[in-house]
């Protein structure tokens, strides 16, 4: 990491280690925790806090609802002193500071950046510090969850005006939901691209040996690195030798790693769509969101390039937006990025022609929406005459290209470890509730489009996935129905339209009979005819089949010889 010290970019300290030690201990004790919290709110309160809404939260908090001298409500109004500091940003006395951390006390929260004395003597928050963690991690064999702390700027709703530029983003809606999306697999060495306050790389460490964390501001490495040290002992680090574990690196998407190569790759990458400007420079940006470059370009410059830093076998994953023009379909802007990067093979670099891709698009806006959400997001629109400003400027941007739509969603690639294959593609929309997390049904569907490549699937036994259901519906009096539907109750949640043929196939799918026996009785059943085509409906039938097992509705049979 850079030189600069935390204090010259105006960051929290993480070059006080005795200091950071007793501030987690004070944490800890006075049960500031993602449970503790959600004790003391209440349900409604707590609820409403996740979406950015404090006035629950303030009511709850408030100094009367405790008892003078009971041990409990002392214990929970000390509680309520820290949650009204940094959550709710609201300016506490320091001697109810001092009691509520007694380690650290006011003076320490002072030295270490966290908070300020205001010019009515209160000590105000001057950053967000909050409880994160996650559950146990089965596959590891992580038995208890982990707890940590997070430091970032003062959100949009915790400070008045407009935010600063070089504002570091805490724990939000896009990280959390990349944290669900990443498969979880034992990696060598793992990057976190645009690091911000360090979501990604937390969970990165949990099953990588080694991480490298980067980010275009020096602002933001400097939070993730005292976010690091405040959380050692969770996050297994030496405090002393942190190095051995992680890398903090300055610059620019692959800059800092060019000519190294990671097992996998995770990027919450500032991909929005942001109107450019003449002259404009980068103190002009929202650097957590603005990656400086005109539309979606961004996000196409890093699938055009994310494969140079994949290892054999490696993977990326990240979130992106992506424009989508008028009379265009969502995926043809996607796909152009990677045909680019077939063109670039054949000049010599031909990584990205053997990448494997995966786009799945989950939201679709149009550019009015589109501007409404981010103008909101940094607060523009508490100054009238910018808010109007930029909202034109938005539309302009978006017409000079004919967009229609945003398009968002998540991207998948690998590159496979046999380099002598070409990639394959795959685009789905899918705009409705999934299950939380998808990374291990990710996982699994990968796995099933690896199990196809490997098997011959005539001769495989199938049977149906156990949170998959069947729906017919018929009109009153019909003899058949005319719509038969096949649903799946976990993972990607997909229902899939069946043939009378595909419905048939699939109610045998006993394990008992292969998949070439199912699909000669279904031919002899339904078949004979002058105009029946049995090749054809043979291969029609095994494709579907194998659309079926690779989005999780069929399933090989496990056997004692597996």
């Amino acid at each position: 990491m850079p030189g600069t010290t935390p204090a010259a970019v105006d960051a929290p300290r993480s070059d006080l280690p005795e200091l950071l030690s007793e501030l987690a201990d004070d944490l800890r004790n006075v049960g500031y925790t993602l449970d503790g919290v959600a004790e003391l709110l209440g349900e409604s309160a707590n609820a409403a806090l996740a979406r950015d809404q404090i006035i629950p939260a303030l009511i709850a908090t408030e100094p009367h609802n405790f008892t003078p001298g009971a041990a409990t409500d002392r214990a929970k109004a000390a509680l309520a002193v820290v949650v009204r500091l940094w959550l709710l940003a609201v300016p506490q006395s320091d001697g109810d500071i001092d009691a509520a951390l007694p380690r650290t006390r006011t003076a320490g929260l002072v030295e270490l950046g966290l908070a300020v004395k205001n010019d009515g003597g209160a000590v105000a928050a001057k950053v967000d510090l909050r409880p994160y963690g996650w559950g146990g991690v089965p596959e590891e064999d992580e038995a208890e969850g982990v707890e940590l702390w997070v430091a970032s700027d003062l959100a949009a709703h915790q400070q008045p005006g407009v935010l600063r530029h070089d504002h570091v983003l805490g724990i939000g809606q896009a990280s959390t939901t990349l944290v669900q999306t990443t498969i979880r697999r034992p990696s060598k060495r793992a990057l976190d691209l645009g690091t911000g306050c360090g979501i990604q790389a937390f969970h990165l460490l949990h099953h990588s040996e080694h991480v490298t964390a980067t980010d275009i501001s020096e602002r933001a490495l400097a939070f993730t690195r005292f976010n690091l040290l405040l959380n050692a002992d969770a996050l297994r680090l030496d405090p002393a030798d942190l190095e051995s574990r992680v890398s903090l690196r300055l610059g620019s998407l692959l800059e800092p790693v060019a000519g190294e190569t990671f097992d996998l790759v995770v990027s919450n990458p500032p991909f929005v769509i942001t109107p450019r400007t003449e002259g404009e420079q980068a103190s002009d940006q929202f650097t957590y969101r603005d990656g400086g470059l005109p539309g979606d370009e961004i996000v196409a410059q890093l699938v055009r390039t994310l494969p140079d830093v994949l290892a054999p076998g490696g993977t990326a994953q990240m979130l992106g937006n992506w424009e989508v023009r008028a009379g265009s379909a969502w995926s043809e802007r996607p796909a152009s990025w990677l045909a680019q990067s077939h063109t670039d093979a054949q000049s010599g670099n031909d990584t990205q022609s053997r990448t494997d891709a995966w786009f799945i698009q989950r939201e679709q806006v149009s550019p009015e929406f589109y501007a409404e959400t981010w103008l909101q997001d940094a607060s523009e629109g508490r100054d009238r005459e910018l808010y109007r400003n930029a909202y034109g400027a938005y539309l302009s941007d978006f017409a000079s290209r004919d967009v229609e739509a945003v398009g968002f969603g998540m991207i998948w690639l690998r590159r496979p470890a046999d380099d002598s294959r070409e990639g394959s593609t795959r685009f789905e929309e899918i705009t409705y509730p999934i299950e939380q997390p998808i990374g291990p049904h990710l996982a699994a569907a990968i796995e099933r489009t690896g199990w196809l490549d490997a098997h011959d699937l005539v001769e495989a036994h199938l049977v149906v996935a156990d949170d998959v259901t069947e729906e017919r519906h018929q009109r009153p009096g019909a003899e058949h129905p005319g719509v038969i539907l096949l649903r799946q109750g976990a993972g990607l949640r997909r229902t899939n339209l069946l043939s009378t043929e595909l419905a048939g196939f699939v109610s045998a799918c006993d394990g008992e009979l292969s998949v070439g026996q199912l699909i000669g009785a279904l031919s002899a059943l339904l078949g004979g005819g002058d105009d029946f085509d049995d090749d054809a409906f043979r291969a029609g039938l095994l494709s579907d089949v194998a659309n079926l097992v690779r989005d999780g509705f069929l399933l090989p049979e496990v056997t004692d010889a597996d």
